[in-house]
């Protein structure tokens, strides 16, 4: 009920465009912001746009940010946009190759090669537990490109700048671009090469990596593994504004694309809802009187949480809600980092009424 609310929101052609001022709540909630990070020992990025009033909060938001599995999104979007157009249908099975194998969380990896698995299945676990393998089998069957073009289409359909989200990748393209930092014979790597490196620790990767490749570790074009990540991201794969991501997320509330109707975005968002990873993110700050369909990612040294969210007891809202971190190994302490941010957005009033 919560998710056809969403949808069935009234919509104004100028409802993009952030009104001409700032409510009182914007002020401190950027002295909680100030306040978390420090805590923290990190850097946090926050995005929020009132999608019925069109005003929006950054917190470094028109910064580049990694946006990890975030990038999922616009994967399920084009799926569910062939669903519409007829090209492929949920129910249609995708048979499990040794190659299809990534590192990560979820259960498509504990299916044996060969097994037929089904779009649906694919699309819940790729959003709701962020399953990797799931989401590079999705790839495959609607292809990279129209993934990247769908990404810039939902920026644009939302009024915002599509250059402002850069290329995104196979996740295991996210390995081999990170791992090539150390040494470029790593594109040659498949995903249980990953799986097998992934056994190791953060400090030892590197000494695996150069056991697996055979040669010598002085031959690295960088130090150690958080270097490489550095300088992956630097490279602007799956790295995006917050902002630009916001827009992503408020296509799927209005009907700026025809070919996505509001049958596939209340799919998507029912799936969003039920999201399972990330419970102690953004959620657990913001309160039991808030629905959120959302999406986590989580990498090296890097956590977010994105969704839209609402008002389970009233019909205020929806917000889109942004936000990213950057900082200390430990995912938990992101994860507190991320639930003081809904925290602060619960009581510094920026999700109350327009």
């Amino acid at each position: 009920m919560v998710v056809a609310l969403l949808i069935a929101l009234p919509v104004h052609a100028d409802w993009y465009y952030e009104v001409d001022k700032q409510s009182r709540w914007q002020g401190d909630l950027n002295a909680r912001m100030a306040a978390i990070e420090e805590v923290f020992g990190g850097q946090l990025g926050v995005y929020v746009q009132n999608l019925a009033s069109g005003e929006a909060y950054s917190w470094k938001a028109d910064e580049p940010w990694y946006l990890a599995s975030l990038i999922k999104i616009p994967v399920a979007a084009q799926v569910l946009a062939e669903r519409q157009a007829g090209r492929l249908s949920l129910d249609e099975r995708i048979t499990l190759a040794r190659s299809d194998y990534v590192d990560g969380a979820g259960p498509v990896n504990w299916h044996d090669p060969g097994t037929p698995i089904s779009i649906g299945y694919l699309l819940e676990q790729m959003i709701t537990v962020s399953d990797n393998t799931a989401s590079d089998m999705l790839i495959d069957r609607v292809g990279l490109p129209a993934v990247n073009e769908r990404a810039k289409a939902m920026v644009a359909a939302s009024g915002g700048r599509p250059s402002a989200l850069g290329p995104i990748s196979k996740l295991v393209g996210v390995r081999q671009g990170v791992y090539s930092q150390l040494h470029p014979a790593a594109q040659g790597l498949g995903g249980l090469d990953f799986m097998e490196l992934r056994k190791h620790s953060i400090n030892q990767r590197p000494v695996a990596l150069a056991q697996t490749l055979n040669v010598r570790q002085d031959a690295f074009k960088q130090p150690d593994y958080d270097r490489a990540f550095d300088a992956y991201e630097a490279t602007g794969e799956n790295v995006g504004t917050l902002r630009a991501f916001g827009d992503v997320l408020a296509s799927l509330h209005h009907s700026g694309m025809t070919d996505l109707n509001t049958e596939q975005r209340q799919t998507l968002l029912a799936v969003m809802s039920r999201t399972s990873s990330g419970e102690r993110r953004l959620k657990q700050g913001m309160g039991s009187d808030i629905h959120f369909a959302h999406k986590t990612g989580t990498q090296h040294r890097r956590s977010c949480d994105a969704g839209i969210a609402s008002r389970i007891s009233s019909a205020q809202g929806p917000w889109v809600v942004v936000a990213c971190s950057r900082g200390p190994l430990p995912v938990s302490a992101h994860e507190r980092a991320l639930a003081s941010v809904g925290n602060a957005l619960r009581v510094s009033g920026a999700l109350a009424g327009p």
